[in-house]
């Protein structure tokens, strides 16, 4: 199943969502299930995200992830069984023929934004790509990533607001950058859980905000936003990774109900 790029028609808003990294071979199933059934009962495309290693860590301790051919097996199970799309990170221009096998959507981290090499690499498999802005960048300075992968041979390119650097260990969202990086003629989600991290703790761990995760993907929804990224998991506080600012999985219904209520009220 592939996903309907670049998003429906009806201008209903789209769903990446799953947990932040594959933790072992039974949960992200676990998770892709309760989200399936979630984005059915409400009408809302969905795309079940997670990473299959994590290469950007504070500490050399932090867990990366199981081994990437076994947690791309996950992936690959996951999409086959429930025939929903896959979005998973890469990292190196040598994984993207690797993911592409398994993913729909090739995400790009916001810190490799800028990467070239890593970018066309991406658009060359023919996937989707999806750009997470940077942290350090402008909405209108993406429009030179976007360009990357369409003088590629790709046009099938996304983009993500994940929140600017404000300070050492904060991060503020531009909700400008919405319209502004839509007029690339690409669709533009906001990252509802990374926008709410505090990075560079002292103690090498990320922080976050999770119980504003509903006030940002509301506001992301009413500056029309064209789809919604959040990472979820049945048990953020014991999450092998990015816990601190993950929605629990029993209150993702609640929230998805008010966007698409929202979303209904806008008339858009």
């Amino acid at each position: 199943m592939m996903i309907d790029y670049p998003y429906q028609q009806e201008r209903r808003f789209f769903l990446l969502a799953g947990p932040c990294v594959v933790e072992d071979e039974s949960l992200p199933m676990r998770i892709a299930e309760t989200l399936q059934a979630l984005t059915r009962r409400y009408a809302i495309p969905f795309v079940f995200k997670a990473s299959y290693r994590k290469a950007n860590r504070s500490r050399l301790d932090s867990f990366t992830g199981i081994g990437d051919e076994k947690a791309l097996r996950v992936l690959e199970r996951v999409r086959a069984e429930l025939g929903v799309p896959v979005v998973t990170d890469i990292h190196q221009t040598e994984e993207a023929a690797m993911a592409a096998e398994v993913a729909d959507i090739l995400q790009i981290p916001a810190f490799l934004c800028r990467q070239t090499d890593l970018l066309v690499a991406a658009a060359k498999t023919g996937r989707v790509v999806n750009i997470k802005k940077g942290q350090f960048l402008s909405g209108e300075s993406m429009g030179f990533a976007v360009e990357k992968v369409r003088q590629s041979g790709n046009d099938k390119v996304m983009l993500t607001e994940r929140g600017s650097m404000f300070g050492y260990q904060d991060l503020v969202v531009d909700y400008r950058n919405i319209p502004v990086m839509q007029r690339f003629g690409v669709p533009v989600v906001l990252d509802v859980t990374h926008s709410l991290q505090q990075p560079n703790q002292s103690c090498g761990v990320t922080g976050g905000k999770p119980e504003l995760i509903g006030v940002m993907a509301k506001a992301g929804i009413a500056a029309g936003a064209d789809g919604i990224f959040m990472e979820t998991h049945p048990d953020p506080a014991h999450a092998k990774s990015d816990g601190a600012n993950m929605l629990p999985l029993s209150q993702v219904e609640p929230l998805l109900q008010q966007l698409v209520a929202l979303r209904e009220a806008l008339g858009s």
